[in-house]
């Protein structure tokens, strides 16, 4: 199976048999762990069983220009891009992926999973959350997560797992997108 990832600014097209998974959780730079790159190559190794689809579209948040003095406000163009990226590949994707990192204050992962669980009803068996041990709000994305009917991973193994089986699981004419 082929696997695509794009990073901000970049757009990928969803063909007819894609399937589309964006990574949310924590970046902070300098703090957190580069696991998208880890998933991405996971993704690249696996073996599909899932014929309905041939192509998997891993949208990576984690920008390799991002520039921290970049003012984090609407009307700096560079930063607004990014937000608007995040925003429109988490509605546009079919599966999103939260890794919640100790050590971290993630709150736009945080806020991301507000999102997606404002509409969880339409993503059942296609929200996957690894929220180890020691991440500040784990009690807070443990119950949203129950609450909504999302997968929720007890480790890096058991994530990469859940995610490969919301792929095998993925049937492209069946999926409401959450737009």
């Amino acid at each position: 199976m082929k696997v695509t990832e794009i990073k901000p600014l970049n757009v990928a097209i969803d063909g007819m048999k894609s399937v589309r998974l964006f990574l949310a959780g924590s970046i902070e730079m300098g703090k957190a762990i580069e696991w998208q790159k880890e998933i991405v190559s996971y993704l690249k190794r696996a073996k599909f069983k899932n014929k309905k689809i041939n192509e998997i579209i891993v949208c990576n948040p984690r920008r390799d220009n991002w520039d921290s003095s970049w003012k984090q406000e609407a009307k700096n163009p560079e930063f607004s891009k990014q937000v608007e990226w995040e925003l429109e590949n988490i509605e546009d994707s079919d599966i999103v992926a939260f890794f919640l990192q100790p050590g971290t204050s993630s709150p736009i992962s945080l806020l991301e999973l507000g999102i997606v669980a404002r509409d969880c009803f339409r993503m059942v068996n296609r929200v996957v959350v690894l929220c180890p041990d020691g991440f500040h709000r784990k009690g807070n994305v443990d119950i949203t997560a129950m609450m909504y009917d999302m997968n929720i991973a007890k480790n890096m193994k058991d994530f990469k797992l859940k995610i490969k089986s919301c792929i095998e699981d993925y049937n492209p004419k069946k999926t409401t997108k959450l737009k």
